[in-house]
């Protein structure tokens, strides 16, 4: 699946599509999503 994971801040290339993994693991699910957003607040969410 094509994810796109927050690493790092660092405006829009702080953005990468990777690939990943399908997960199989019981009680995960796999949801479509045709469009996604990211608000200005977004950016001021800290990764810890």
């Amino acid at each position: 699946m094509r994810a796109v994971p927050i690493t790092r801040f660092d405006g829009p290339g702080g953005l990468d599509v990777v690939d990943l993994p399908d997960p199989v693991q019981d009680g995960q699910q796999v949801y479509e999503v045709s469009a996604a957003g990211v608000n200005f607040a977004d950016t001021h969410h800290s990764l810890s």
